[in-house]
């Protein structure tokens, strides 16, 4: 009884450092260019779109504010990436949640109003919370909710 305990402490001790080395190891990557309001480009002109929502394009309401609000929270800082299911989309852009810091980057452009949530499946993982950002944004009017 006592060995088979002290193996599976043992086991579950390996499992925790293995997932603790995972997130220490995550790679990030230099922004090197904001296209607008979901959609970034990394070194090496790697594209990335973000998962889960859409921001205003050239033309829509909010355009400018939603790719100024994207440029000052990711722009020349290093990124995080979270892959979903799918790798590309029809573009051939990545298909990332983005993280700068402590932020989530997807959800923040929802919260502060410069996003909607738009659901792509199978990429669903973080959709609920993004639903639950716009539903925040919406109450307060931000954005392009005003």
């Amino acid at each position: 009884m006592y060995k088979k305990h002290v193996l599976c402490t043992a086991l579950a001790l390996l499992t925790m450092l293995f997932l603790v080395d995972c997130q220490v190891q995550s790679p990030t990557h230099s922004v090197i260019r904001v296209i607008d309001g979901d959609s970034i480009v990394l070194e090496g002109n790697r594209h990335v779109r973000y998962i889960g929502i859409d921001a205003p394009e050239k033309e829509e309401f909010c355009y400018l504010e939603a790719t100024q609000a994207n440029r000052k929270l990711v722009e020349g800082k290093k990124v995080t990436l979270e892959k979903d299911i799918s790798e590309t989309d029809s573009y051939g852009r990545l298909l990332r949640y983005v993280y700068v810091d402590n932020i989530f980057v997807n959800a923040e452009m929802v919260r502060l109003g410069f996003a909607r949530t738009n659901s792509y499946p199978p990429d669903i993982k973080h959709q609920p919370y993004l639903k639950a950002m716009e539903i925040e944004a919406k109450q307060l009017r931000k954005g392009i909710w005003k």
